[in-house]
């Protein structure tokens, strides 16, 4: 192994006279002009390839690289930068005599600047139909080893690495003729988080083929359980600093929003915020779960959400009738809820969110309609404080991701409870066979109690929620918390529970109230016993085989 230097360098240059500048980007936004403000300085260009024709095509002086070099792109511009003239001039240390002797013999120039932006990676691999050579043809090679020895450098080197870094370093060339040491530590960061990121990305599009070509079935579709090939051995979690939050669950408790560089359209991050106050931790969190609720529904729906759990919910063929029902779910609970809508909200809908005595925090919807819009921005008290939220993206129970979950010293890792259930797999287990009308708002019961903090007990009636019990230590407390929110409302409602009753009897006390049938996963060896108490009532009861319970 050869030596390495053991030259120890003290101190840094407060500012480093930037002279020559390396630009090779994807993202052009934003470049021509800060090209312009280089040259203004008498920063010498070197580009390749598109960059180089967009900066020419704008006037600009700029060097071929491939000309610098003495060797010319190749493998359809595969080969680039990777050659010696460019990373020696790159990862010099001035100070050195040794190292710009080096540079003086075999004629390299220095580089102070080095602004590069990855190939489109992420991008393309959430295009529709993208193959895998389409994909792999965005793996960067040149572009992060530029980054990682301008990081490396950074004593000396100024990386930048996305467009809105570009004002910054302006300033501190029209001011310094250079950048500070602070400035290029924080862009060296900067650099290696992106690269992070990007490896990050690449790795598990490899892990998901890798996955695919072991079997052409999901990861979760059945009641089996996952094997351990689903979990890589190592995982690196690359998140974006989007904004700092006021504050978390709490005054005291600072907080902020982190996404992942590719999430999809669909995901809650990626909504507009078309009015209202910035979003708290505590909206974001409400918000996530009510348009997770409500996508999961194919009917128009709406869902109303207090401290992460439905207190109503409701679907119907017209989404102002939805809505209307929803809201009635829980009254007292729906003020000062978030909504979750499947819908585009029209005037109807909007009609009815701003009827007297409703207080509304927030809405999460793929869209509004322009009448609709005005209603909720001129209408209502609460007009300039309600936060809407428009999500791109359709209605879907979800894309099976992984969930992470922090406890002290590491993560809790599992598949998202977002499989569709097969309806193959429910047994009705009861003397007394479910009318089609129950079945069907079994169906709606069952799909709405997986979101419910357990023990979960779920009421509905007409497709809509009646009444909910969530996050007892007792299943029989939560059945009796649902039946007194639903009042008059149980009789003649459905019961689904996101667990078996380990006993009977929590049964009675729902026949009592006018439960006509009943919905659970089943397994309990006291399961006799629960049936044996729908029969004596004369109660239907459909095991499903699946439990969803939600911790």
């Amino acid at each position: 192994m050869a030596a390495h230097s053991t030259t120890t360098l003290t101190g840094a240059p407060p500012f480093i006279p930037i002279r020559r500048a390396l630009i090779s980007v994807s993202d052009k936004t934003g470049l021509v002009d800060f090209a312009r403000q280089l040259v203004a300085a008498k920063v010498e260009l070197f580009s390749t390839g598109g960059t180089r024709r967009s900066l020419e095509e704008a006037g600009l002086a700029v060097r071929d690289v491939g000309e610098y070099t003495g060797f010319p792109e190749m493998l359809d511009g595969r080969v680039k930068t990777l050659h010696p003239k460019v990373h020696g001039g790159i990862l010099c240390r001035h100070e050195l005599p040794e190292d710009m002797a080096a540079l003086k013999q075999h004629g390299i120039l220095t580089f102070e600047l080095v602004v590069v932006n990855l190939y489109p990676f992420e991008q393309t691999i959430q295009r529709a139909g993208v193959t895998d050579a389409e994909a792999i043809e965005q793996i960067d090679i040149g572009g992060p080893s530029l980054v990682r020895g301008a990081a490396k450098n950074h004593r000396y080197v100024t990386v930048i690495t996305s467009a809105d870094q570009y004002a910054t370093v302006q300033a501190e060339i029209q001011a310094n003729g250079g950048t500070s040491i602070e400035t290029r530590r924080k862009l060296a960061g900067a650099a290696y988080s992106s690269t992070a990121s990007y490896d990050t990305a690449i790795a598990a599009y490899f892990a998901r083929s890798a996955a695919k070509a072991e079997s052409q079935t999901p990861a979760v579709t059945t009641n089996a359980q996952p094997t351990d090939n689903q979990f890589e051995p190592q995982v690196q979690l690359a998140l974006q600093l989007r904004e700092s939050l006021r504050y978390g669950e709490n005054p005291h408790q600072p907080a902020a929003l982190y996404v992942r560089p590719n999430a999809p359209s669909a995901a809650l991050v990626n909504a507009a915020q078309l009015n209202g106050k910035e979003l708290s931790y505590n909206n974001w969190l409400d918000l996530d779960a009510a348009w997770s609720m409500a996508r999961s529904l194919a009917g128009p729906a709406a869902v109303i959400i207090k401290h992460n759990n439905p207190c109503g919910a409701a679907t119907d063929s017209s989404l102002s009738v939805a809505m209307r029902s929803a809201l009635d779910g829980d009254p007292v609970s729906a003020f000062g809820s978030v909504i979750g809508i499947n819908r585009a909200v029209d005037a109807a809908t909007a009609e009815v969110l701003c009827e007297p005595d409703r207080f509304v925090e927030a809405i999460v919807a793929p869209g509004y309609n322009p009448d609709a819009l005005q209603i909720l921005k001129t209408k209502p008290k609460w007009k300039a404080n309600v936060r809407l939220m428009q999500v791109e993206g359709g209605t879907g129970i979800g894309d099976s991701s992984l969930v992470y979950r922090q406890i002290n010293g590491g993560f809790l890792v599992q598949a998202e409870d977002s499989a569709a259930d097969l309806e193959s797999d429910w047994t009705v287990v009861t003397e007394v066979q479910p009318t089609a009308e129950q079945l069907d708002e079994l169906r709606f019961a069952w799909s709405m109690v997986r979101h419910v903090k357990s023990n979960a007990i779920l009421l509905s009636k007409k497709c809509a929620l009646v009444g909910v019990g969530a996050g007892q230590m007792s299943r029989v407390d939560s059945v009796e918390i649902a039946i007194r929110k639903a009042g008059p409302r149980s009789v003649g409602s459905v019961l689904a529970s996101d667990a078996f009753f380990p006993f009977g009897d929590s049964i009675p006390i729902a026949a009592q109230a006018g439960v006509v049938a009943v919905i659970q996963p089943g397994g309990s060896r006291r399961d006799a016993e629960v049936i044996a108490a729908c029969n004596m009532h004369k109660i239907p009861m459909i095991f499903t085989a699946r439990r969803h319970f939600k911790h």
